[in-house]
């Protein structure tokens, strides 16, 4: 009899233990609770980026609402509105995350810093931010991810001195891999943030 009491209680503290630790990301397919709240993200379905309007930033008149996409260029087109995209000229400058962290780390200052230098020079220029993700965790929290990503060096650009209002993000969530293998050495490529050069149309 005693010895039941014990193993029962044994049981039972086992449960309790398990019910109050766990992973610091859920499976994916389970969408985590609280994990988005208050971001403006709407998924709009299978490769089709989220367009972040940050705050008070766009590219002048007509800026894009977050929740109507409808008629925004997506990437691999040869404009963003209006803006021509040249994606390889700041390739060499992308910026990588940490697993499940928006924090540009102090290694990765220097690229955006170039960048910045860049747009100093050239006051007529844009620029396009894309936040991407490796494929661990769900739909909705990644591009939730990405949005917070490609906003975090948004802000560092703004510190350095370049207007929010030369700046557009977007969030491609998991759907963009640089890398499209299943390991740790893919899902490092993967978390990124990318430059895309917007350069004005012709006589501007």
């Amino acid at each position: 009899m005693k010895r039941a009491l014990l193993l029962n209680a044994g049981v039972a503290a086992l449960a309790v233990l398990l019910a109050t630790t766990g992973c610091k990301r859920p499976d994916k397919g389970v969408t985590p609770i609280g994990s988005i709240e208050g971001s403006r993200i709407e998924s709009p379905g299978p490769r089709q980026p989220l367009a972040v309007p940050p705050d008070g930033g766009g590219l002048g008149p007509g800026g894009v609402d977050s929740e109507n996409l409808e008629g925004v260029p997506q990437a691999g087109l040869d404009t963003f509105e209006g803006y021509s995209m040249d994606a390889a000229y700041f390739a060499s400058q992308t910026v990588h995350f940490d697993f499940d962290s928006s924090v540009v780390k102090m290694g990765e200052l220097d690229k955006v810093h170039a960048v910045g230098d860049e747009l100093k020079l050239r006051a007529n220029v844009k620029l396009l931010i894309d936040g991407h993700c490796d494929e661990r965790g769900t739909e909705e929290y990644n591009r939730a991810l990405g949005e917070r990503r490609a906003l975090a060096v948004r802000e560092v650009l703004v510190g350095y001195g370049i207007s929010g209002d030369r700046i557009r993000t977007r969030s491609w969530g998991e759907d963009k891999p640089a890398d499209p293998s299943h390991d740790e050495i893919a899902w490092k490529k993967n978390r990124r943030a990318e430059f895309i050069l917007l350069l004005p149309p012709e006589g501007q």
